[in-house]
């Protein structure tokens, strides 16, 4: 007797054919060799051999509190000047304050409202100018700021592939580069974290290290 089977329902989805299943690791191929777990996933494994910072992008260590004090002490002398002109602008017209500010202004190139908002203009940019220094830190290399005289901005960038050694102490950083020239990274604010961060990054990018320590004039 020949059974006939029945049509379909053609509501009902086709069922997914099954998962093949996985290779063991141990078991060899056709051709006799073992076979890659990226074969048998189909997927491909990477391998992350190079160090990247925490963020992914960058860290940044700015000045240390030394050399942005003088900025600081300037901005806070012109806001002293602007509030000195507007409370003699506001002062009593018989009081020597307004005679010195107002009154004074008649004989004077520049008003002392005027010349006060460009000294604080100018605090302000020599602020900026001092936050300029600094080491920034990047998954490529490092990039060193520094500041010339006249306050000219200076920028050097070195690769991991070009920095042979790296030698610290408890205060600054040095590089040895690749064609025998040492470059001393400016001055941060946290020197402590920025050592650690390269002693971690030499020993993962396989960067010689050398650390100095200081000698204490008490045991000499």
């Amino acid at each position: 007797m020949q059974t006939v089977s029945s049509p379909a329902d053609p509501s009902r989805p086709p069922r997914a054919p099954e998962p093949a299943p996985l290779t063991d690791l141990g078991e060899e191929g056709d051709d006799g060799e073992r076979v890659s777990v990226t074969d048998v996933n189909g997927t491909v494994a990477r391998f992350e051999m190079a160090y990247s910072p925490p963020s992914g992008d960058k860290i940044v260590f700015g000045p240390p509190l030394s050399q942005k004090l003088p900025s600081l002490i300037f901005i806070g002398l012109a806001l002293a000047m602007v509030a000195f002109v507007y409370a003699g602008q506001s002062s009593p017209s018989t009081s020597r304050l307004f005679a010195f500010i107002v009154a004074g202004d008649r004989g004077r190139p520049i008003g002392a409202l005027t010349l006060s908002y460009i000294i604080l203009a100018s605090a302000i940019g020599t602020a900026i100018r001092a936050r300029m220094r600094g080491v920034i830190v990047r998954p490529d290399g490092v990039e060193a700021r520094y500041l010339l005289a006249m306050g000219l901005p200076k920028i050097r960038k070195w690769a991991w592939s070009q920095i042979e050694r790296i030698v610290l102490d408890e205060t600054q950083v040095m590089f040895e580069l690749w064609n025998g020239q040492y470059e001393r990274l400016p001055r941060v604010a946290e020197p402590q974290k920025l050592s650690e961060l390269l002693e971690h990054i030499s020993a993962t990018r396989k960067i010689r290290l050398t650390r100095l320590k200081t000698k204490n004039p008490a045991t000499r």
